[in-house]
């Protein structure tokens, strides 16, 4: 059963890690957003849930203005030809439905099976802001919480630029 909101704030209360959540219509992409940046303070980001042909799997956390270019990020990680994961594969690993799509859902991903990729700008904003497990929220959190977070899950993410520059 994947984890709730609720475990994911208890986690974050065990570690220390101040949180604020704002409730929103639910956002299927960045774009959906755009009109609520102004009430919810912080960078603003997407998720990439990505299978690469080595069937391995990558979380990449960058801001939602940012354009990503597959090949070039590909190279950049190690990735062999990444595509955008299926449904069924983002619901197996983390727990999630298309458009709810988290770094904080790696607490459902018991298996490990998720190479964490954070953009490197990203860790540099004030605040960022990721779904709390679902698209109907916005939790935002300091960069470097959002690093104590996946180090406490047992990760240690890859923080590149995930720009297509």
């Amino acid at each position: 059963m994947p984890s709730t909101p609720a475990q994911l704030f208890t986690l974050f209360d065990q570690l220390g890690i101040t949180h604020e959540t704002v409730e929103h219509p639910p956002f299927f992409s960045v774009e959906d957003g755009e009109g609520w940046w102004d009430k919810i303070p912080g960078l603003h980001c997407k998720n990439l849930f990505l299978k690469d042909k080595k069937d391995k799997i990558w979380l990449v956390v960058m801001p939602g203005d940012k354009r990503a270019d597959l090949k070039k990020l590909a190279q950049k990680i190690g990735a062999s030809n990444p595509s955008f994961g299926k449904p069924e594969l983002l619901m197996e690993v983390l727990g999630l439905t298309p458009g709810s799509v988290t770094p904080f859902a790696l607490m459902n991903d018991t298996q490990k099976r998720v190479t964490v990729v954070l953009d490197r700008a990203m860790l540099e904003a004030a605040q960022v802001n990721y779904h709390p497990l679902h698209n109907g929220a916005s939790t935002a959190i300091k960069p470097a919480d959002l690093l104590r977070f996946i180090r406490a899950l047992d990760y240690e993410p890859l923080i590149v630029d995930c720009g297509a520059e």
